[in-house]
């Protein structure tokens, strides 16, 4: 009856949304803005996004590479493509697709699941400081551009939030110095379980897993700096990539926005895909009609934006769900 009712809530919220966000975007609109892309604009907009996708794909090859330079790069694309498909079909902040990467590297590499699991640790500490420093940068933004100047929350508490999403950082400085974070936490809960019931077992060997892999990550943090470093310029050149998109994308509909307007509504595309629904689902909707309405920007031109993204993430999430049912 618990999952009925929050699965119903779900439901509720994402009806609720796409209301808010289609009740003033005429269809008739939507579609004109639409038809004034060119071929040439959406082969390009295809050339970009492949290219942001290499990128993505380039950190984790990098981080591999460090210990296994035999790891080739073109087979880790169909892997990433798979993992994504998981990722953005599920409930929450882009994650659940790392399993597979891990599956993907010990059946097809033979690494040990320790060490598959330190390398997807450290792409995803990686991508998670570019997309916190956006975040970051994209809050100040928010806040410069007037965007919700009605709720924007105290200075104090916007900086409060700046500092808290450099968390990767300060986590990836710490493995640096030889601490680990993670370990500390979960070392407690090792110590005072010493119950071998079976229900308990699948969670101990599971933080004892957390545990070694964030060691060797802080190993690979100590002995392959630079490889450290050209993998966090691949994650911050994902994130030039995905803002020229998007400037793209507003140039080809027309869309009159100055940068700093531009970052603040990139920004709100990025929180709404932490919101727990799959794909972002009517929160990416109401995120760009939100934004653009702001800035005095029709209703239409939002869905319009939003159709856009839905339709290059529907496609290499599709893509990548196809390639992890096929893949052997």
């Amino acid at each position: 009856m618990k999952n009925w009712l929050l699965r119903g809530l779900v439901f509720v919220i994402l009806a609720a949304l796409l209301y808010w966000a289609l009740r003033n975007a005429p269809l008739a609109d939507i579609l004109s803005l639409l038809r004034q892309l060119t071929p040439t604009q959406i082969a390009w907009l295809l050339a970009l996004n492949s290219l942001i996708f290499l990128l993505i794909t380039a950190r984790w090859w990098l981080i591999l590479r460090a210990e296994n330079p035999r790891i080739p790069f073109l087979p880790l694309v169909r892997y990433r493509l798979a993992a994504f498909g998981m990722s953005y079909f599920t409930p929450g902040p882009q994650v659940g697709g790392e399993p597979l990467q891990i599956i993907y590297l010990q059946k097809n590499y033979r690494l040990t699941f320790a060490r598959a699991t330190s390398a997807v640790i450290m792409d995803k500490l990686l991508e998670f400081l570019a997309n916190f420093l956006f975040l970051a940068i994209g809050f100040l933004a928010v806040a410069r551009s007037g965007m919700l100047s009605r709720y924007m929350p105290p200075a104090w508490l916007v900086l409060a939030l700046v500092l808290l999403l450099l968390w990767p950082l300060a986590h990836i400085l710490l493995m640096y110095f030889g601490k680990h974070p993670l370990s500390e936490l979960l070392l407690p809960l090792l110590r005072l379980s010493k119950s071998g019931r079976k229900h308990r077992r699948g969670v101990l060997n599971f933080f004892r897993l957390v545990i070694v892999s964030e060691h060797l990550a802080g190993l690979f943090c100590r002995r392959h700096l630079t490889y450290l470093f050209l993998s966090l310029a691949a994650s911050l050149l994902v994130w030039v990539g995905m803002v020229y998109e998007y400037l793209y994308m507003l140039t080809c509909l027309n869309a009159s926005l100055d940068f700093n307007q531009s970052l603040a509504s990139l920004t709100l595309v990025r929180l709404s895909f932490l919101m727990p629904m799959p794909a972002g689902l009517g929160t990416l909707e109401a995120s760009q009609v939100l934004a653009l309405s702001a800035f005095g920007l029709p209703a239409a031109l939002g869905i319009s934006l939003s159709l856009l993204m839905r339709a290059r993430d529907l496609l290499l999430g599709g893509l990548g769900l196809l390639i992890a049912a096929t893949q052997q």
